[in-house]
């Protein structure tokens, strides 16, 4: 018959006896061992034996809460309730409802509470905490009302769920009312109330708790003190906050911790820094939260190798260490480091959260890397993640930046809910992608929907009217941002500036400036001089430059500029000057470059590049396309080399532009292939290479997708989506 079946007798009273003296023996050993295997080994012999003692029952409930052994704990119930065991007072189902509740069980502590014959306010509080630790505060509330007694610790409960909720108003009204029942406000209460302040940024009302603080003598403890300075440090009292923690006689980890991100949120991550040399120096060992606190201020910095390195020390990083990483690498450039330590995250089955998600897909979308993107939206589909909105919006912002606003608009069209950045990003994937008449029409049902544009909404609706050259429609546009209760901002001006500059003339985009309402800053003045350069006129396009070269004389772009429109009407003299002030001011030249992607890898090229290992193949592939180019109509624009130099020199000057080394690669690599090839250069396609890879596009008769510093060109059949205008 098996153990612990109903129809087993009970054992004569002497052998009673004597598993009970056994089962104290064992439970001594547990209690210096605390071992998990001792204990269900405990539990097993339990069960070989039938009914215990209540003191016996007593000790394994104890040994089951200091290990924290949940299965254990359950066994152990299901044996007393197999033998009908029913205690005489609530102690050890008390013990059991607290270790439910902590370990998260909240339909055994609700099954077990509802079977009790004995409850007390313990028993009350037990079921609070369960229903707290889970959040649910709807549950908990009614269960609070339901209770025929409470005492500060049911208070106490409630506040700090509420504290950690995002209800911190409740949590203090309920403090409040703790008072008016007549139960004395304890350490814990003003810990929670403090959290609160702090959630609300309410410094006043952390005065006030500070000073009962003080008036009841619990401001010794240094729970109390780290919500007193954490009060301060949240609402931006960072010096109040400093002069509290140095007067701290006995700091725990979570004391440097307040301080170190107080300064991380004031922006001084220099003194966040020091504090943590100095917290090491002391000899506190840092936690996790420690970690990621000081790995941000060290990306706030720029300082990416110090915060690899402290993520590298760290024994046990939790998921937030790791977002921390992926996030700060995306943040200062490293795209693929971020892609790679995700994938190393998910090797270790940290599972990552929306947030992590989010910021992996936004580093797919800055590669403009299709295939990464695509493999993390199966990850994100796996782990059940492809509802969250954060998600989603990550995911049409990285198809419409790697310009498949088809797969972008069936992902938006899927959404349960949307919120104004994910309309956004679907209208600027339209405008961006030579869909302006598509991006107009989703910002119409916008309105429709009920959704309240905002100042990004307009920046995309008029980069729309931009590439369709609908100057009335963006003067429509932009008069309505009023209506909508904004002020235009200086990119809806930068806007306005292209669109009638193009489409009508540079003087009244001047004009425009001139009657601004604020200063006009470095992209009003950047935005006018293309302009300029495009056609040809020198007047305003010293007057952009002059500007420019005042609001940032070490940037080399718009000296650059200048200098090439001088030299395209054959002022060499003046291409001199410019390049002599240019050293003068010591401005420097950024490295225009390419990537492209090829399977999973992305590959970089520079202008003729010589140190790719496939340089040779692609030198060869590339000049045999452009002599097919040529016979079928492509004539090299050489007037775009604005130095004194011979004709052949001037066609080997262009001919080897990074974008056409990375295409060329592309059809090395895929020689046979029919999904579009994706280049991204780094600063705005050049004349002739647009006209090659228009060119090219009818050749190999595959779609090339070029994404420069402006917008998306889609090369097809010859003809490219944004109607040579860029």
């Amino acid at each position: 018959m098996p153990l612990g079946s109903h129809s087993r007798s009970h054992p004569p009273k002497c052998q009673h006896l004597k598993a009970s003296r056994i089962f104290e023996r064992l439970g001594i050993a547990l209690s210096s061992s605390m071992a998990k295997q001792n204990l269900r080994q405990a539990i097993d012999f339990l069960y070989s034996r039938g009914l215990a003692t209540s003191d016996s029952y007593t000790r394994h409930v104890l040994h089951c809460v200091r290990a924290n052994d949940f299965v254990q704990a359950k066994r152990l119930q299901s044996h007393m309730q197999l033998h009908l065991f029913q205690p005489k007072d609530s102690f050890i189902h008390n013990q059991l409802l607290h270790l439910f509740a902590k370990c998260g069980k909240l339909s055994y502590a609700r099954d077990l509470f509802d079977n009790m014959t004995h409850r007390d306010v313990y028993s009350w509080n037990a079921l609070l905490s369960a229903y707290a630790k889970l959040g649910l505060v709807e549950d908990l509330c009614t269960v609070f009302d339901q209770m025929p007694v409470r005492d500060s610790v049911s208070y106490n409960t409630l506040i700090a769920c509420f504290a950690t909720n995002g209800h911190s108003g409740k949590a203090l009204k309920i403090l409040v009312r703790m008072q008016e029942d007549g139960f004395q406000l304890t350490q814990y209460s003003y810990v929670n109330a403090l959290q609160a302040c702090s959630m609300l940024l309410d410094l006043k009302l952390g005065k006030q708790i500070h000073g009962r603080v003080v008036i009841s003598g619990c401001g010794d403890n240094t729970f109390v003190w780290n919500a007193i300075t954490g009060v301060y440090a949240k609402c931006g009292d960072i010096h109040r906050a400093r002069w509290f923690f140095d007067r701290m006689t006995h700091k725990n980890v979570v004391s440097w911790n307040l301080m170190i991100s107080g300064y991380v949120k004031l922006g001084n991550h220099d003194e966040c820094i020091r504090l943590f040399n100095k917290m090491k120096l002391l000899g506190l060992k840092p936690d996790q939260v420690t970690a990621s606190i000081v790995i941000n201020a060290y990306f706030q910095c720029g300082h990416v190798d110090d915060a690899r390195k402290m993520f590298s020390e760290i024994p046990k990083k939790d998921e937030i260490c790791w977002t921390t990483m992926i996030v700060g690498y995306a943040q200062n450039g490293r795209e693929e480091d971020a892609l790679m330590l995700f994938g190393d995250m998910l090797r270790r089955d940290v599972r990552p959260d929306s947030y992590t998600i989010s910021s992996v897909v936004s580093s797919c979308a800055k590669l403009a890397s299709l295939c990464h993107g695509q493999v993390v939206h199966g990850k994100v589909i796996v782990m059940g993640v492809d509802h969250s909105m954060l998600v989603s919006s990550a995911l049409v912002d990285m198809y419409c930046k790697c310009g498949v606003t088809l797969d972008a608009w069936n992902i938006f069209g899927t959404m349960h809910f949307r919120n104004v950045i994910t309309w956004n990003s679907m209208i600027h994937g339209y405008a961006q992608n030579g869909q302006p008449h598509e991006a107009l029409a989703l910002y119409e049902r916008m309105l429709q929907e009920n959704i309240k544009p905002d100042s990004i909404s307009f920046v995309g609706v008029l980069s729309a009217c931009i590439n369709a050259d609908m100057v009335a429609k963006g003067h429509e546009y932009f008069n309505s941002i009023s209506e909508h209760g904004m002020t235009p901002t200086l990119d809806h001006y930068a806007c306005m500036v292209t669109l009638i500059g193009r489409s009508s003339s540079v003087d009244k985009a001047v004009d425009l400036i001139k009657c601004m309402p604020n200063e006009p800053d470095y992209l009003i003045w950047s935005t006018l001089l293309s302009i300029c350069a495009k056609k040809g006129d020198i007047k305003n396009a010293e007057l952009a430059a002059g500007h420019l070269f005042k609001l940032d004389p070490h940037n080399a772009g718009p000296y650059i500029m200048l200098s090439n429109l001088y030299a395209a009407c054959g002022r060499w003299e003046k291409v001199g000057d410019v390049r002599s002030l240019m050293n003068k001011n010591n401005a420097k030249k950024f490295a225009a470059y390419s990537l492209v992607e090829v399977g999973i890898e992305v590959h970089k090229f520079v202008s003729e590049d010589r140190n790719h290992p496939a340089v040779k193949q692609i030198y060869d592939e590339l000049n045999k396309l452009i002599s097919i180019l040529q016979q079928i109509g492509y004539n090299p624009d050489t007037n775009i080399v604005l130095h004194n130099v011979g004709q052949e020199e001037k066609f080997k000057s262009i001919s080897y532009h990074s974008e056409k080394l990375a295409l060329a690669f592309a059809l090395i690599r895929r020689p046979n292939g029919i999904a579009p090839i994706r280049i991204i250069k780094n600063i705005r396609v050049c004349n002739d290479c647009h006209m090659f890879m228009k060119f090219a596009s009818v050749h190999i008769e595959r779609t090339i997708i070029l994404r420069d510093s402006n917008k998306f060109h889609h090369f097809s059949g010859g003809k490219c989506s944004c109607k040579d205008h860029w």
